[in-house]
């Protein structure tokens, strides 16, 4: 492992079973190391930071005392301390959106798992679904967007923090601290649903924008516990460990190593199931590295902390036509975009063998794609905006190149089981 790299990171261990004292004892051992981090949030007037807490309170978790699905209190509350520590007199922002946008007759505050400890470290908590919100470029003109709509609060920050969970997730093989930033975007009204990113193909792309966008000052991995399967409802994990990084696909890289699996290795073997590896994207256009050689990464815990797989939610052959067919309907629309935007412009589409089967001036889609499919449940439905001035700049050469991953995977016979 290189002394010399631009990146850091450290796993610690630290049983489940501890209480608040040990807790930060063990973070502060993992973050200690992270000194570029530590100079950013001590010279930093305002710190924002992002917890993965949004959930409706009926429905949380616990494994042995601990938050399963969702940081818990004491890991939030240790990092919390540690920051004040750091610098006691930053305003310290914590944003999140409700685990349910929908509901607007319930406050967003109600879904702020971690509003307690927010309130003992004097963090403001900002509704990150209402303004000010503001476009930002994504650095070098994004991969899958050339922009996002974020909470201003976010970008126009002077360090900002993202700590996850450790757990998988059914679309994203792993939800670390890079899939944490998802939950940033607005929604309706201002914004656009989860569902329109959240896109067989575009999600793992749209993540490394928003990671290089956003491109977090310190990385915290909520290990105590953990949660195999998918990223709710799964099978809950006692990992006994805590991570952290100074730049996120390298933190990332080590937490997918110690949960068990190859950072290098992409769709459509474990636990890259169902999309390709964010992590492997972002490495192979230098955001950060997957290459566990090229970071300063030290651990006093093995792998696997314990057994994750990720849950196959549909048959490889299904998933492999919903590729290609949502690849060829977004290269489809790009051929024939004056057709649709002569009917449908300022409108969002389903498009489906080459035919719009939803339009609707919002984006909430109130029925499951698979359900608008019909009876071609083969034939994936892509979910697309049509502007006249294509504002956000998709990248619709990514349609191309997946196009040609599946040619490829085809010549040479390759199977989630083969090689």
């Amino acid at each position: 492992m290189s002394t010399d790299s631009a990146y850091r990171v450290r796993a610690v261990h630290c049983d489940h079973r501890a209480e608040d004292e040990e807790v930060y004892e063990a973070l502060k051992r993992a973050t200690d190391p992270l000194t570029r981090s530590w100079a950013k949030i001590e010279a930093a007037q305002r710190i924002t930071i992002k917890f993965n807490q949004a959930f409706v309170p009926e429905r949380l978790v616990y494994l042995e005392g601990n938050l399963q699905e969702l940081v818990d209190f004491k890991t939030a509350r240790a990092t919390l301390r540690l920051i004040r520590e750091h610098n006691p007199n930053a305003e310290i922002i914590c944003t999140e959106i409700a685990g349910d946008p929908r509901n607007r007759e319930r406050p967003v505050e109600d879904y702020i798992t971690l509003m307690p400890v927010l309130k003992e470290y004097d963090a403001t908590f900002v509704d990150g679904n209402v303004p000010p919100l503001k476009t930002y470029s994504v650095p070098g003109g994004g991969l899958m967007f050339q922009q996002y709509l974020l909470p201003e609060c976010v970008v126009d920050t002077d360090a900002f923090v993202s700590m996850q969970k450790i757990k998988s997730h059914a679309f994203m093989g792993v939800t670390l601290c890079m899939k944490n930033l998802f939950g940033l975007p607005p929604t309706e009204p201002y914004g656009r649903s989860r569902t329109y990113f959240h896109h067989i193909i575009r999600l793992s792309y749209v993540l490394v924008d928003l990671a290089r966008t956003i491109n977090p000052t310190l990385n915290i991995l909520d290990g105590l516990v953990g949660q195999s399967g998918r990223e709710w409802g799964g099978q809950g994990r006692i990992c006994d460990t805590l991570i952290a990084g100074d730049q996120v696909i390298a933190t990332d890289a080590c937490g997918t190593h110690l949960m068990g699996f190859d950072p290098l290795i992409d769709w459509p073997h474990q636990p890259f199931v169902r999309d390709r590896s964010s992590i492997l994207i972002a490495h192979d256009n230098g955001f950060g590295t997957a290459e566990l050689s090229e970071i300063d990464f030290a651990s006093e815990v093995e792998a696997p902390v314990a057994s994750f797989r990720t849950e196959e939610t549909d048959p490889f052959e299904t998933v492999l036509a919903w590729r290609r067919s949502t690849c060829e309907q977004a290269l489809y629309y790009r051929d024939h975009q004056k057709r649709f935007i002569d009917q449908y412009a300022g409108q969002y589409i389903l498009l489906q063998d080459n035919e719009v089967r939803w339009h609707d001036t919002q984006s909430d889609l109130v029925h499951s794609r698979r359900d608008l499919a019909g009876p071609n449940k083969l034939s994936a439905m892509w979910f697309k905006y049509v502007d006249p001035d294509e504002a956000e700049g998709e990248h619709f050469e990514v349609y191309e190149d997946n196009l040609a991953r599946l040619r490829a995977m085809s010549a040479l016979g390759m199977t989630p089981s083969g090689e």
